[in-house]
């Protein structure tokens, strides 16, 4: 069976176009107004860069199971597929992949935050340290384990 070939680079377009996509002032705006903002790089970067404050930390690997509402290993807040995501990672080039995999799942207001923390940061928005200290794993919290792969 031969399958069809597309680069990371045309996935990634293509996510792209369907996303609204958010400038940081615009990701600022709608967090006060009760979007989730949520972080989905590894403890290292966040340390290294800080974080949004107020941002959800939840892993690229756990991400769909943790904001598909129909998930039992879904967050609390992921309780309706109208919830209005915005994903970020360090230059908003996996959070683009993943808030189309969030779209995917029925989560039709995911977006991500163009030019990930970096752009945050070199807009002057406020920025605070990762609670984890490096080398230290984040404690787990209930009810957030994802399911074991079948």
């Amino acid at each position: 069976m031969v399958t069809a070939r597309r680069t990371i680079d045309q996935i990634l377009a293509d996510a792209r176009a369907r996303l609204d996509r958010l400038e940081p002032a615009q990701v600022a705006d709608a967090q006060r107004d009760g979007a989730v903002v949520v972080d989905i790089r590894p403890i290292a970067q966040r340390v290294a860069s800080g974080q949004i404050p107020g941002a959800l930390v939840v892993e690229r690997n756990v991400l769909e199971w943790r904001f598909d509402p129909a998930s039992d290993a879904r967050l609390p807040v992921a309780d309706r597929y109208d919830l209005p995501v915005i994903v970020y990672c360090q230059e908003g080039y996996t959070s683009s992949l993943a808030a189309a995999a969030l779209q995917d799942l029925g989560l039709f207001r995911a977006t991500d935050l163009i030019g990930g923390i970096s752009a945050w940061r070199a807009a002057g928005l406020p920025v605070e340290p990762a609670p984890e200290a490096p080398g230290t794993p984040a404690p787990e919290a209930p009810g957030t384990r994802a399911p074991e792969a079948p």
